[in-house]
């Protein structure tokens, strides 16, 4: 558990970039050789050119000590070494190495031209060969037949594939927390968990993805991530929305969370989910729960209860500042994972 807690910390204080582009090239194959035995008493030897090496291969690998895509900013193009040639007396040249690239757990890798999905890398030790080298050429020993017994035909090594690539970090968090700028989810994230994201009376507070690990005893936890508030037109990039939007993906719920002190509670959410549908059809259909923020606030009846005399089973009106409800929002919560 502590080096979970390890993680956190060095996440939130860590220069956090979750995109990059990076140029993966894999090594040409090694060309056959040409030869033929030179031996006493032996004038006239068969072919012996021996075959070429494979080109290296390029894989990426999920390492769960690293936290960010930030190396690839400074580094951006990778190429192995090709094969060797093929040498006399049938000997095959040696393979090139592979080039492995360690990148975080959490990682989506796609093909910049197509937008196909390579490999998604969520598990610690995960490989994937992102780009293959090509295979080493024939030598002339492999063209030998009766009728021609002394071949001089060889074949180049096989390019290596090369590629561009897109790097996406997604977070992996069991809960994630939605709302409009300013709507509490940071304060929520401080109170309930370990994490400490800067918080203030203003919106966009919040400007990088921040993780908490929330523990209900000693025997229940479980991950949940905090992103910048969304504002109308974040699916197209308005504000902080679409840059950060992927790293709800992964959650099993999400908290919409609303301002109980806003004069258009029904208007908040809308423009939420709009949002969401807007960037994902998948994320609307996962697990909501509603949840009124800012209970120390208000004076009188809550305007979301008009008409109604208590919240429904996905509604919570808590404060994160006195403390209220939030035992209960932490066992909806966990008896949903359970669940899921």
């Amino acid at each position: 558990m502590w080096s979970v807690f390890l993680f956190i910390e060095i996440w939130n204080k860590t220069m956090f970039i979750d995109y990059a582009t990076i140029l993966v090239k894999a090594g040409d194959g090694g060309d056959g050789c040409v030869a033929f035995r030179r031996e006493k008493y032996v004038p006239r030897g068969g072919p012996a050119g021996g075959d070429g090496g494979k080109g290296g291969d390029i894989v990426a690998q999920a390492d769960e000590h690293i936290h960010t895509l930030m190396d690839f900013r400074y580094k951006k193009n990778y190429k192995a070494r090709r094969g060797q040639h093929g040498q006399g007396s049938n000997r095959t040249g040696r393979s090139a190495d592979d080039i492995v690239i360690k990148m975080p757990v959490g990682t989506t890798i796609k093909n910049r031209h197509t937008n196909n999905l390579v490999v998604d890398l969520v598990e610690h030790g995960q490989r994937h060969i992102i780009a293959r080298g090509g295979s080493g050429g024939r030598g002339n020993a492999r063209f030998a037949t009766p009728t021609n017994q002394a071949p001089r035909e060889w074949e180049p090594g096989q390019p290596g594939e090369e590629k561009e690539i897109i790097l996406e970090l997604k977070l992996l968090a069991d809960v994630g927390l939605v709302g409009l700028p300013n709507a509490g989810k940071s304060t929520l994230l401080s109170c309930i968990s370990a994490a400490k994201p800067k918080i203030a009376d203003y919106p966009f507070t919040t400007l990088v993805p921040n993780l908490g690990i929330v523990r209900i005893d000693e025997l229940r936890s479980f991950v949940m991530a905090d992103i910048p508030g969304l504002i109308e037109g974040a699916h197209a990039g308005k504000g902080l929305g679409q840059q950060f939007l992927r790293h709800i993906e992964r959650t099993k719920i999400l908290l919409i969370l609303l301002d109980v002190t806003s004069e258009n509670i029904d208007g908040d959410y809308r423009s939420l989910i709009n949002e969401l549908k807007s960037f994902s059809a998948l994320l609307v259909q996962k697990k909501q729960f509603i949840v009124y923020t800012k209970g120390d606030l208000l004076t009188g009846k809550p305007t979301f209860l008009e008409g109604r005399t208590a919240p429904r089973k996905d509604e919570i009106l808590i404060s994160s500042v006195r403390g209220d409800n939030l035992p209960q929002l932490l066992e909806m919560i966990w008896k949903t994972l359970q669940s899921a």
